[in-house]
């Protein structure tokens, strides 16, 4: 993040965990309603294009994830840990300012 905006709002780190933590569920949220998709469809070759978009999807969600587990945001095999985390990051995006 650059750091002169770190400096106007305090936030620094924090800021790009609340940032990686929004575009994870959001990647997630993209693998759901593709596969959903897929099994509304009637059209073969639509499903097939869905396919290809849900494991680029998959792919995109599982970068996000370890992105997050190797700066320490995400953990997903230590329940009582990533509530922690999660309840810290919801504290500081409900601090960030208003745009």
């Amino acid at each position: 993040m650059n750091e002169f905006i770190q400096n106007m709002t305090g936030m620094g780190a924090m800021t790009e965990q609340v940032i990686a933590t929004d575009f994870l569920i959001s990647a997630k949220t993209g693998v759901k309603n593709i596969a959903t998709a897929i099994t509304e469809t009637s059209s073969p070759e639509v499903r097939e294009t869905l396919k290809q978009y849900l494991n680029d999807a998959i792919d995109t969600h599982e970068q996000i994830a370890n992105y997050m587990m190797s700066k320490g945001y995400y953990h997903p095999a230590n329940l009582s840990e990533q509530i922690q985390i999660d309840t810290k990051a919801a504290e500081t995006a409900k601090d960030l300012p208003q745009l």
